[in-house]
């Protein structure tokens, strides 16, 4: 005998179980947990389920932390979380991390152990770090294997009272992937930003000031540079070993050696940044392929120091203005920059006598007497007398003596920013 109703009944009954599986598979609602002083925000990081929300209210609190759950740390009204002076002050182990609102300071310092305020280990991709003051940290933020995190609008000051070698980084990236570094300001630690075998990242409107160098970056290829002001260091920014950067409109200057370093770089664009005030404007060693456009290098010691090899860079659409030395080059040839476009040189003592705005005659760098002064500095106090001047024609007239140099067979008449006065004159402190 058949049932008529059964076949009805096992429908029902399919269909409530997809609607339970359906209930099942949507995440649940984030619970906040609010965090008063003289409790434990550990504990309420172990109480919390995935997705949770923690609020630190205002106050000090003493621990390390240990994140190994996706949740939002939020401090309200900005609380104080100190390591104690040991360790980590915050670990993150897991991805999908939030932290923000926070002070986050007290790290140990051991450099061995990597000590940090917060460390981002490896797997916690996507994590997010902002609006967060990180100070008297060994390291500000470490961040090792971890892809697609943001780090953004924090201040990181180091452990100002210890000797720079002996400071850890602001930010250091190592064996990471599309991070975006933006809109923090770093200083007194050892360098604002190590970027080490770090790829497709992008690093926009930092200040980073008062390091040994503003950013370090090593092995690491498809970065992105860009609007950041870096300033009062020994260096600025130190692109070494690396391929495919984009350097553009950076502020670069009042750095006691060099403004932008490029050494082992290829096919990297350098575009549109101010170079000012620094010791060496641009530090050029074993750089091939790159290409250097539009930028203003102003009021340097050295405009650029160009050796080792770099050869095959197109050079085009720079202002080289005010500068003591517009080019050491040290070279068995000459190099030729400018070539489509030309650059413009202050110094330059050519004519245009067809008014296209580009000089008749070809603009070179250096000569006899710029090589015999950099073997002998003291010949700079002879610079003006009217033997040194005369040795300078006779090394015109005569081609074997002539000393290999830097060429622009276009000399731009004018330069292309108008506003290269603001940049006179700053220097770092004692350097001039």
């Amino acid at each position: 005998m058949r049932t008529t109703g059964a076949a009805p009944a096992r429908r029902i009954l399919h269909a409530c179980l997809a609607v339970l599986a359906l209930f099942c598979a949507l995440p649940a609602l984030a619970a906040t947990l609010t965090i008063s002083p003289g409790e434990s925000i550990q504990g309420a990081i172990e109480r919390a389920a995935p997705g949770d929300v923690i609020e630190v209210a205002r106050g000090y609190y003493t621990e390390n932390l240990l994140i190994a759950k996706p949740l939002t740390l939020r401090g309200l009204n900005r609380p104080t979380l100190s390591g104690g002076l040991k360790d980590d002050t915050i670990r993150v182990t897991s991805p999908d991390v939030v932290i923000e609102g926070l002070i986050v300071r007290d790290s140990g310092d051991s450099l061995l152990r990597q000590n940090s305020g917060i460390y981002l280990w490896p797997g916690a991709h996507r994590a997010v770090v902002r609006n967060c003051d990180l100070t008297y940290n060994l390291f500000g933020l470490w961040i090792e294997k971890a892809d697609d995190v943001r780090i953004e609008h924090n201040v990181i000051t180091g452990k100002r009272d210890y000797r720079s070698s002996q400071r850890g980084n602001g930010i250091q990236l190592y064996n990471t992937k599309r991070a975006q570094i933006i809109g923090n300001e770093i200083s007194f630690v050892r360098d604002a930003l190590y970027v080490d075998v770090s790829h497709d990242a992008l690093f926009r409107g930092n200040r980073l000031h008062h390091a040994r160098y503003g950013t370090h970056y090593m092995n690491s290829y498809r970065n992105l540079w860009e609007d950041n002001d870096v300033y009062m260091n020994r260096g600025g920014l130190a692109l070494m070993e690396v391929r495919d950067q984009k350097v553009r409109n950076n502020r670069v200057w009042a750095n006691s050696d060099h403004g932008i370093m490029l050494r082992t770089i290829q096919d990297s664009l350098v575009e549109n940044n101010v170079i000012a005030g620094n010791n060496r404007g641009f530090f050029i060693y074993d750089a091939e392929y790159n290409t250097l456009l539009g930028n203003l290098v102003v009021d340097n010691v050295v405009g650029t120091h160009l050796w080792a090899g770099s050869k095959n860079n197109k050079v085009e659409r720079n202002d080289f203005i005010a500068n003591r030395e517009q080019v050491r080059y040290v070279g068995a040839k000459d190099e030729l920059w400018g070539v489509k476009d030309g650059n413009h040189w202050s110094n330059y003592l050519g004519w245009d006598r067809n008014g296209d705005a580009v000089g008749d005659v070809p603009y070179e760098a250096n000569d006899l007497v710029d090589r015999l002064s950099w073997q002998h500095p003291m010949l700079k106090l002879l610079l003006a007398s009217p033997a040194v001047q005369t040795l300078r024609l006779v090394g015109q007239q005569f081609p074997l003596l002539r000393a290999p140099s830097v060429v622009d067979p276009k000399p731009r008449m004018q330069p292309t920013h108008n506003n290269w006065r603001e940049w006179l004159g700053r220097y770092f402190p004692g350097s001039r």
